[in-house]
């Protein structure tokens, strides 16, 4: 099975992963600041970018609910989200340099009025947040554009997550589903990689990827080790500025030595039909060859004492040593010359 994610992005059995750079909140709220972003995660090495369309009356009803937890502890709701959105008349822009550049840009909307307005810019793929899970409706009104879908599990039950994917079947199997932990940030020692093959076998979903809100590249790199086939990180150009994403998300010298590491160990891991390897090839003089440790005159008997193994490798292979012992040369051999098969009477 193959899943096309826009013109250029694969993902198969034998695909190396594909990064996705999230840019969130990381704007900052400047619409240039924004732009650059998208062209910079591609340019260290993002192969998908990623940004979310929503407006506060999308997310929240009670414009004076107060976080209670976590990182935004006492935040108003409300207010944390007018500062984190992406306001829609940036999108426009955004899908026009995403164009220029020749990036994949796609969006997770986070509403039915936010998907009907983000559709019109005609993404190629679609992101589901794992927040956004247990919103079968949203998932269906997607799920009906018969594009890919890439959807995050953070807090899900496994019966929450087979629902929303039953109503994207419904419609097509183009689905990555993305084991995560919706901490932020995570801690590393809550990342559990085993979730990723409990994920495979109790949703037959036949890929699945990694949405990493841990500190640093450690975790994302570790996730290769289980076959992940996406990674999704949040990107920002500043590990200094005010955004309220910037302490889960990675800048741009992890995200080259992300994509460098992704790229070696598909390299590594990667299939291989020669038995031996060119670079290999300058060091078979290192093997060792059987050799005339004095003067053998021809009919004489091949023993421990006229013959024994060296480098380089030019002759006889010293595996052959035991065949050789008590059999007769054809010829005057001279001594430090190498024995070849055609100097011996078998």
């Amino acid at each position: 099975m193959t899943i096309k994610l826009g013109k250029k992005c694969l993902i198969s059995n034998n695909s190396r992963a594909i990064i996705i750079a999230e840019i969130s909140a990381n704007h900052c709220g400047s619409k240039k600041n924004f732009l650059n972003h998208i062209v910079e995660a591609k340019k260290n090495g993002a192969d998908l970018v990623k940004i979310q369309t929503y407006e506060p009356q999308d997310m929240v009803v009670n414009k004076k609910y107060k976080i209670k937890k976590g990182l935004w502890k006492n935040s108003n709701l409300w207010k944390l989200y007018e500062k984190a959105q992406t306001p829609f008349e940036w999108h426009k822009d955004a899908f026009k340099i995403a164009k220029k550049h020749n990036i994949e840009l796609f969006s997770t909307p986070f509403s039915i009025r936010a998907f009907q307005f983000l559709k019109k810019h005609k993404p190629n793929l679609y992101k589901i947040s794992s927040f956004e899970i247990t919103d079968l409706n949203l998932i269906n009104e997607i799920a009906k554009t018969q594009k890919p879908i890439i959807i995050s599990t953070g807090l899900s039950t496994i019966n929450e997550i087979k629902s929303a994917l039953n109503i994207i079947k419904k419609h097509h199997d183009k689905i990555i589903v993305l084991y995560c932990v919706s901490g932020y940030p995570t801690p590393l020692d809550e990342i559990d990689f085993g979730k990723i093959a409990e994920l495979k076998k109790k949703t037959n979903v036949k890929f699945v990827g990694f949405s990493d809100h841990t500190q640093g590249i450690d975790a994302s790199i570790g996730s290769l080790n289980y076959d992940t086939k996406i990674i999704e990180r949040h990107f920002t150009l500043s590990k200094n500025s005010k955004s309220p994403d910037v302490k889960f998300s990675i800048g741009p010298d992890e995200l080259r030595d992300l994509k460098r590491f992704v790229i070696s160990l598909h390299s590594i891991k990667k299939p291989k039909k020669k038995a031996k390897y060119n670079s290999e090839q300058a060091s078979q003089i290192f093997r060792r060859s059987i050799y005339a440790i004095k003067d053998i005159k021809k009919n004489d008997v091949l023993n421990s004492k006229n013959i024994a193994c060296f480098r380089p490798l030019d002759g006889l292979c010293a595996s052959n040593y035991f065949k050789v012992l008590g059999k007769k040369s054809k010829f005057n051999l001279k001594k430090n010359s190498p024995l070849k098969k055609n100097h011996i009477k078998f």
